[in-house]
């Protein structure tokens, strides 16, 4: 069985840097998918932390009529991530009512939610499968989102720092993660709240750009004094006032290097704390694509396991540059896992303008 994995998607961005809303992508992907006799979108198909998830879905209607088209007759499995979590919410509130613990690879039906059933919609011909908070692909690949990374990520994010806040505000500060229904004490109401703060209304909360903002200022130039500022003075003076009072422990590096390390680091403890006996880990999240040709470090963790991270389909010129197709951040990617063997990259969008084509 050939299996071919995509992640963050985020169909509906607000800006238009969700790329396969661009006929020329979709049918890339669709081309690339053709082969597989399974699908697994790994997280943020939909970007529902911007704009109403009505608007959302009108969207991203093409992009799943083509997804649709593609897996007619096989099987898609949506394992949602945080920007998507709707999708698995009236699941796993069932679940908990129901007294059930979170599994490490549960499996819910899309007719357990509203926009669930939406998205099942327009895939008519697809038979769908919901799995939580991942999936086992093979007896040795384990698959999931990888959002539960931020529990343990040392960048100071938005999203960090109110997962910690809320984490002390439990009294569970310091106590480490010991299962799913662990992580999603702690981040789930993160992402309820996101969702719903935008439902009916055609604004978005501006504070999940507030990290890319900040990043791109310290380490790309601009304004050269903003960034001393930030790279010298305001980031290490905030990290070590969010240390003192126990919200960290934050680093005050925030380089492009220091987010590759810091999110293996952080992928790595997820797998050590759920305890997930895997030869392979695949995870999105980051939107960092890897391991890349030549690169080796944090990829393996120190029980044997290797990570790989699918990328994303969002060009965000903040991340990808000069334009370098080859680039870590650049959009495109699908991983593709056989009966045997490591998962492995594939760069599809190669010849492609995206910045022309985007206009």
């Amino acid at each position: 069985m050939r299996t071919a994995i995509v992640s963050d998607l985020h169909l509906g961005t607000m800006s238009g840097s969700d790329i396969t809303r661009l006929r020329p992508v979709r049918e890339r992907l669709a081309d690339a998918l053709a082969d597989a006799d399974r699908v697994v979108v790994l997280g943020d198909l939909l970007e529902l932390r911007e704009l109403p998830a009505a608007t959302v879905l009108d969207t991203a209607a093409p992009t799943l009529a083509a997804l649709g088209a593609a897996t007619a007759g096989r099987e898609l499995v949506l394992v949602p991530g945080n920007h998507d979590h709707e999708l698995v919410a009236p699941a796993l509130g069932r679940a908990r009512l129901a007294g059930q613990p979170l599994e490490l690879a549960g499996e819910y039906s899309a007719e357990r939610g509203d926009l669930a059933q939406r998205v099942a919609a327009l895939l008519p011909d697809t038979e769908i499968r919901i799995a939580y908070p991942g999936v086992w692909l093979r007896d040795d690949v384990y698959a999931t989102h990888g959002h539960y990374l931020d529990l343990h990520l040392t960048i100071p994010r938005l999203e960090c720092l109110a997962a910690s806040l809320l984490t002390r505000l439990l009294g569970r500060g310091g106590v480490a993660p010991s299962g799913p229904d662990d992580y999603e004490a702690a981040l789930a109401p993160l992402y309820a709240f996101a969702y719903s703060v935008v439902q009916g209304s055609s604004s978005r909360p501006r504070g999940g750009h507030l990290s890319r903002t900040v990043w791109s200022t310290a380490n790309l130039g601009g304004n050269a004094i903003a960034g001393v500022a930030l790279g010298r003075i305001a980031i290490p003076t905030a990290v070590a006032a969010l240390n003192r009072v126990g919200l960290g422990p934050f680093r005050a590096d925030i380089s492009g290097q220091e987010l590759r390390r810091a999110g293996l680091r952080a992928i790595g403890e997820v797998v050590a704390s759920l305890a997930i006996k895997a030869r392979h880990v695949i995870f999105g999240h980051t939107h960092r694509a890897g391991p890349l040709p030549g690169e080796v470090e944090g990829w393996w963790l120190p029980s044997g396991t290797r990570l790989t991270n699918t990328g994303s389909w969002l060009l965000e010129p903040i991340f990808t540059g000069d334009g370098n197709p080859a680039g870590p951040y650049w959009p495109g990617r699908v991983t593709l896992l056989d009966e045997t063997g490591p998962p492995r990259l594939a760069s599809v969008l190669d010849g492609l303008d995206l910045p022309a084509l985007a206009g």
